[in-house]
């Protein structure tokens, strides 16, 4: 298998080209995926948004109690915690 990476613009047409190497034989079946990534400020928005759902997000709101229950003893050792200067 050969992997093959190219970086494109997609142009007004929307047409992309992809150049395969020479040592590719013709008529060769080929997988081709496009990952496209999201503009920043989409992927702000996004991210933003998330963060605004998790506050009602019943799942999410669990996963957070567990994490906490898991950790309230490490919480409480350090705030009993008596801190010895020489």
């Amino acid at each position: 298998m050969i992997a093959l990476r190219q970086f494109k613009r997609v142009p007004n047409d929307h047409k992309i080209v992809i150049e395969s190497p020479e040592n590719i034989e013709e008529n060769q079946l080929m997988e081709v995926i496009l990952l496209c990534k999201e503009s920043r400020q989409k992927d702000k928005a996004h991210k933003i948004e998330q963060l605004k759902n998790s506050q009602t997000d019943r799942i999410f709101l669990d996963d957070m109690q567990l994490i906490n229950n898991d950790f309230r003893h490490l919480d409480n050792e350090a705030t009993n915690a008596t801190i010895f200067l020489y």
